[in-house]
Protein backbone atom coordinates (compact mmCIF):
# COMPACT_ATOMS: atom_id res chain seq x y z
CA UNK A 1 0.00 0.00 0.00
CA UNK A 2 1.24 3.41 -0.27
CA UNK A 3 0.24 6.76 0.94
CA UNK A 4 0.39 10.21 -0.25
CA UNK A 5 0.69 13.72 0.88
CA UNK A 6 -2.09 16.23 0.25
CA UNK A 7 -2.62 19.58 1.46
CA UNK A 8 -6.02 21.01 2.85
CA UNK A 9 -6.33 24.56 1.46
CA UNK A 10 -9.37 25.19 4.00
CA UNK A 11 -7.34 25.00 6.79
CA UNK A 12 -4.42 25.90 5.50
CA UNK A 13 -2.51 22.67 6.63
CA UNK A 14 -0.56 19.42 5.14
CA UNK A 15 -2.72 16.20 6.43
CA UNK A 16 -1.42 12.46 5.35
CA UNK A 17 -4.05 11.18 3.17
CA UNK A 18 -5.25 7.59 3.96
CA UNK A 19 -2.91 4.69 2.33
CA UNK A 20 -4.10 3.88 -0.93
CA UNK A 21 -4.56 -0.47 -1.33
CA UNK A 22 -3.11 -2.24 -4.50
CA UNK A 23 -7.09 -3.64 -5.06
CA UNK A 24 -7.21 -0.96 -8.10
CA UNK A 25 -4.88 -2.68 -10.15
CA UNK A 26 -6.60 -5.52 -9.29
CA UNK A 27 -9.95 -4.24 -10.45
CA UNK A 28 -8.29 -2.65 -13.60
CA UNK A 29 -6.83 -6.73 -14.76
CA UNK A 30 -10.26 -7.77 -13.61
CA UNK A 31 -12.14 -5.51 -15.95
CA UNK A 32 -9.94 -5.46 -19.00
CA UNK A 33 -10.04 -9.15 -18.93
CA UNK A 34 -13.23 -10.89 -18.07
CA UNK A 35 -14.55 -10.46 -20.74
CA UNK A 36 -11.47 -12.46 -23.01
CA UNK A 37 -12.45 -15.06 -19.99
CA UNK A 38 -16.07 -15.28 -20.83
CA UNK A 39 -15.46 -15.83 -24.76
CA UNK A 40 -12.29 -18.52 -23.90
CA UNK A 41 -14.77 -20.26 -21.76
CA UNK A 42 -18.23 -19.97 -24.08
CA UNK A 43 -15.87 -21.44 -27.31
CA UNK A 44 -14.70 -24.00 -24.82
CA UNK A 45 -18.41 -25.13 -24.16
CA UNK A 46 -19.62 -24.17 -27.79
CA UNK A 47 -17.58 -25.96 -29.46
CA UNK A 48 -16.58 -29.15 -27.12
CA UNK A 49 -18.96 -31.50 -29.86
CA UNK A 50 -18.26 -30.05 -32.97
CA UNK A 51 -18.34 -32.47 -36.01
CA UNK A 52 -16.95 -29.46 -38.32
CA UNK A 53 -14.04 -30.63 -40.39
CA UNK A 54 -12.83 -26.77 -40.39
CA UNK A 55 -14.20 -25.76 -36.95
CA UNK A 56 -12.13 -27.69 -34.58
CA UNK A 57 -13.10 -27.71 -30.85
CA UNK A 58 -10.58 -25.51 -28.79
CA UNK A 59 -9.62 -28.13 -26.44
CA UNK A 60 -8.18 -29.83 -30.14
CA UNK A 61 -6.82 -26.37 -30.75
CA UNK A 62 -4.79 -26.02 -27.64
CA UNK A 63 -3.69 -29.49 -27.25
CA UNK A 64 -2.32 -28.61 -30.61
CA UNK A 65 -0.87 -25.56 -29.86
CA UNK A 66 0.85 -26.81 -26.56
CA UNK A 67 2.41 -29.95 -28.68
CA UNK A 68 3.79 -27.56 -31.23
CA UNK A 69 5.27 -25.76 -28.55
CA UNK A 70 6.96 -28.36 -27.00
CA UNK A 71 8.74 -29.57 -30.05
CA UNK A 72 9.89 -26.00 -30.75
CA UNK A 73 8.17 -26.13 -34.04
CA UNK A 74 6.44 -22.62 -33.25
CA UNK A 75 8.48 -21.50 -31.06
CA UNK A 76 11.47 -21.30 -33.71
CA UNK A 77 8.64 -19.52 -36.17
CA UNK A 78 8.11 -17.14 -33.22
CA UNK A 79 11.41 -15.89 -32.62
CA UNK A 80 11.97 -15.32 -36.59
CA UNK A 81 8.71 -13.68 -36.95
CA UNK A 82 9.26 -11.03 -33.71
CA UNK A 83 13.03 -10.62 -35.00
CA UNK A 84 11.38 -9.23 -38.07
CA UNK A 85 8.58 -7.51 -36.79
CA UNK A 86 11.19 -5.53 -34.23
CA UNK A 87 13.58 -4.55 -36.63
CA UNK A 88 11.40 -3.48 -39.20
CA UNK A 89 9.51 -1.24 -36.53
CA UNK A 90 12.81 0.37 -35.24
CA UNK A 91 14.14 1.15 -38.80
CA UNK A 92 10.15 2.74 -39.53
CA UNK A 93 10.32 4.26 -35.89
CA UNK A 94 13.86 5.72 -36.45
CA UNK A 95 13.19 7.06 -40.42
CA UNK A 96 9.65 8.08 -39.26
CA UNK A 97 10.77 10.46 -36.51
CA UNK A 98 13.98 11.61 -38.27
CA UNK A 99 11.94 12.63 -41.65
CA UNK A 100 8.75 13.91 -39.75
CA UNK A 101 10.73 16.22 -37.37
CA UNK A 102 12.58 18.03 -40.47
CA UNK A 103 9.13 17.79 -42.87
CA UNK A 104 7.47 19.80 -39.56
CA UNK A 105 9.79 22.10 -39.37
CA UNK A 106 10.49 22.60 -43.13
CA UNK A 107 7.27 23.94 -44.82
CA UNK A 108 8.46 24.29 -48.01
CA UNK A 109 9.84 21.22 -48.10
CA UNK A 110 6.80 19.62 -46.44
CA UNK A 111 4.41 21.19 -48.55
CA UNK A 112 6.44 19.53 -51.82
CA UNK A 113 6.18 15.88 -50.14
CA UNK A 114 3.02 15.87 -49.00
CA UNK A 115 1.36 14.56 -52.02
CA UNK A 116 3.86 11.48 -51.85
CA UNK A 117 3.11 10.69 -48.61
CA UNK A 118 -0.62 10.65 -48.67
CA UNK A 119 -0.22 8.36 -52.05
CA UNK A 120 1.71 5.91 -50.71
CA UNK A 121 0.38 5.79 -46.94
CA UNK A 122 -3.10 5.32 -48.97
CA UNK A 123 -1.69 2.09 -50.88
CA UNK A 124 -2.85 -1.41 -49.07
CA UNK A 125 0.52 -1.85 -47.04
CA UNK A 126 -0.42 -6.03 -47.74
CA UNK A 127 -0.93 -5.61 -51.36
CA UNK A 128 2.63 -4.05 -51.45
CA UNK A 129 4.24 -7.61 -50.27
CA UNK A 130 4.36 -9.70 -53.43
CA UNK A 131 5.98 -6.64 -55.28
CA UNK A 132 8.65 -6.00 -52.95
CA UNK A 133 9.80 -9.62 -52.08
CA UNK A 134 9.51 -10.30 -56.15
CA UNK A 135 12.07 -6.98 -56.31
CA UNK A 136 14.39 -7.55 -53.47
CA UNK A 137 14.42 -11.31 -53.27
CA UNK A 138 12.68 -14.06 -50.32
CA UNK A 139 15.30 -13.77 -47.48
CA UNK A 140 15.00 -11.99 -44.29
CA UNK A 141 16.15 -8.18 -45.10
CA UNK A 142 13.22 -7.80 -47.34
CA UNK A 143 10.60 -8.70 -45.09
CA UNK A 144 12.07 -6.13 -42.59
CA UNK A 145 11.95 -3.62 -45.15
CA UNK A 146 8.38 -4.45 -46.18
CA UNK A 147 7.31 -4.20 -42.41
CA UNK A 148 9.42 -0.63 -42.16
CA UNK A 149 7.68 0.66 -44.99
CA UNK A 150 4.47 -0.29 -43.54
CA UNK A 151 5.07 1.14 -40.54
CA UNK A 152 7.00 3.90 -41.29
CA UNK A 153 3.59 6.43 -42.56
CA UNK A 154 1.85 6.49 -39.18
CA UNK A 155 4.59 7.70 -37.31
CA UNK A 156 5.85 10.13 -39.66
CA UNK A 157 2.45 11.79 -40.06
CA UNK A 158 1.89 11.46 -36.12
CA UNK A 159 5.58 13.35 -35.70
CA UNK A 160 4.35 15.78 -38.29
CA UNK A 161 1.34 16.70 -36.69
CA UNK A 162 3.25 16.62 -33.48
CA UNK A 163 5.75 18.65 -34.59
CA UNK A 164 3.27 21.21 -36.09
CA UNK A 165 1.47 21.22 -32.91
CA UNK A 166 4.54 23.15 -30.78
CA UNK A 167 2.90 26.03 -29.47
CA UNK A 168 4.00 29.29 -31.30
CA UNK A 169 5.55 31.03 -27.98
CA UNK A 170 7.73 28.58 -27.35
CA UNK A 171 9.26 28.54 -30.76
CA UNK A 172 10.03 32.33 -30.17
CA UNK A 173 11.07 31.61 -27.33
CA UNK A 174 13.63 29.47 -28.53
CA UNK A 175 14.74 32.32 -31.17
CA UNK A 176 14.64 35.18 -29.15
CA UNK A 177 17.63 33.16 -26.86
CA UNK A 178 19.23 31.58 -29.95
CA UNK A 179 19.19 28.39 -28.78
CA UNK A 180 20.70 25.66 -31.07
CA UNK A 181 19.08 23.99 -33.91
CA UNK A 182 20.22 20.90 -32.45
CA UNK A 183 19.35 21.88 -28.96
CA UNK A 184 16.14 23.13 -30.24
CA UNK A 185 15.13 19.88 -31.67
CA UNK A 186 16.34 17.70 -28.93
CA UNK A 187 15.05 19.67 -25.91
CA UNK A 188 11.91 21.57 -27.24
CA UNK A 189 10.42 19.93 -30.55
CA UNK A 190 10.99 16.61 -30.15
CA UNK A 191 9.62 16.49 -26.09
CA UNK A 192 6.51 18.61 -27.42
CA UNK A 193 5.72 16.20 -29.92
CA UNK A 194 6.31 12.63 -27.97
CA UNK A 195 2.77 11.69 -27.12
CA UNK A 196 1.90 12.23 -30.92
CA UNK A 197 4.99 10.12 -32.13
CA UNK A 198 4.17 7.38 -29.23
CA UNK A 199 0.65 7.11 -30.59
CA UNK A 200 1.78 6.78 -34.35
CA UNK A 201 4.13 3.87 -33.25
CA UNK A 202 0.69 2.31 -31.33
CA UNK A 203 -0.87 2.85 -34.56
CA UNK A 204 1.90 0.90 -36.21
CA UNK A 205 2.50 -1.87 -34.35
CA UNK A 206 -0.97 -3.53 -35.41
CA UNK A 207 0.16 -2.93 -38.91
CA UNK A 208 3.57 -4.24 -38.44
CA UNK A 209 2.03 -7.24 -36.84
CA UNK A 210 -0.84 -8.20 -40.26
CA UNK A 211 2.51 -7.39 -43.03
CA UNK A 212 4.58 -9.83 -40.89
CA UNK A 213 2.17 -12.55 -41.23
CA UNK A 214 1.63 -11.62 -44.77
CA UNK A 215 5.22 -11.15 -45.32
CA UNK A 216 6.02 -14.69 -44.61
CA UNK A 217 3.19 -16.32 -46.36
CA UNK A 218 5.19 -15.50 -49.61
CA UNK A 219 8.43 -17.44 -50.67
CA UNK A 220 9.03 -18.33 -47.39
CA UNK A 221 9.88 -21.70 -44.80
CA UNK A 222 10.10 -19.74 -42.19
CA UNK A 223 8.04 -17.83 -39.36
CA UNK A 224 4.46 -18.19 -37.80
CA UNK A 225 2.65 -16.82 -41.60
CA UNK A 226 4.43 -19.74 -43.44
CA UNK A 227 3.24 -22.10 -40.41
CA UNK A 228 -0.60 -20.92 -41.11
CA UNK A 229 -0.06 -21.05 -44.62
CA UNK A 230 1.44 -24.44 -44.65
CA UNK A 231 -1.13 -25.72 -42.70
CA UNK A 232 -3.51 -24.69 -44.24
CA UNK A 233 -2.50 -25.54 -47.57
CA UNK A 234 -2.21 -29.73 -45.86
CA UNK A 235 -5.53 -29.49 -44.50
CA UNK A 236 -3.92 -29.29 -40.53
CA UNK A 237 -7.29 -27.61 -39.48
CA UNK A 238 -6.53 -27.32 -35.90
CA UNK A 239 -2.34 -26.35 -36.94
CA UNK A 240 -4.06 -23.57 -38.48
CA UNK A 241 -6.02 -22.06 -35.73
CA UNK A 242 -3.29 -22.60 -33.32
CA UNK A 243 -1.03 -20.56 -35.00
CA UNK A 244 -3.63 -17.45 -35.86
CA UNK A 245 -4.61 -17.86 -32.23
CA UNK A 246 -0.53 -17.41 -30.98
CA UNK A 247 -0.53 -14.46 -33.51
CA UNK A 248 -3.52 -13.24 -31.79
CA UNK A 249 -1.87 -13.61 -28.46
CA UNK A 250 1.47 -11.87 -29.20
CA UNK A 251 -0.14 -9.19 -31.09
CA UNK A 252 -2.44 -8.81 -27.32
CA UNK A 253 0.70 -9.24 -25.13
CA UNK A 254 2.96 -6.49 -27.39
CA UNK A 255 0.64 -4.17 -26.82
CA UNK A 256 0.05 -4.52 -23.51
CA UNK A 257 3.92 -4.09 -22.96
CA UNK A 258 3.37 -1.37 -25.50
CA UNK A 259 0.97 0.33 -23.37
CA UNK A 260 3.13 -0.25 -19.56
CA UNK A 261 6.30 1.70 -21.71
CA UNK A 262 4.32 4.11 -22.64
CA UNK A 263 3.03 5.07 -19.31
CA UNK A 264 6.49 4.98 -18.16
CA UNK A 265 7.78 7.00 -21.19
CA UNK A 266 5.33 9.70 -21.32
CA UNK A 267 4.72 9.58 -17.16
CA UNK A 268 5.35 13.38 -17.12
CA UNK A 269 2.40 13.80 -20.08
CA UNK A 270 -0.49 12.02 -18.27
CA UNK A 271 0.57 13.52 -15.15
CA UNK A 272 0.06 16.82 -16.34
CA UNK A 273 -3.52 16.03 -17.32
CA UNK A 274 -3.00 16.78 -20.94
CA UNK A 275 -4.33 13.26 -22.24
Amino acid sequence: MTSTITLDTRRGTVRKARPRSRDGFGRSLLTSTWLIVVVLVAWWFLSANSTNFFIPSLEQILTTLARDLANGVIIAGAVYSLTNLFVGLLIATVLGIGIGLLLGELGWLRRIVDPIIHFFRSVPQAALVPMIIGVFGMGQGPKMGTIAFACMWPILLNTIDGVLGVEPTIRKFSKVYRIPRSLHFRRVVLPAALPQIVAGVRVALPIGITVMVVSEMFASIEGLGFYILNSSATFKVPETWAGALLVGVIGYVISLLFVLAERRLLRWYHASGSQ
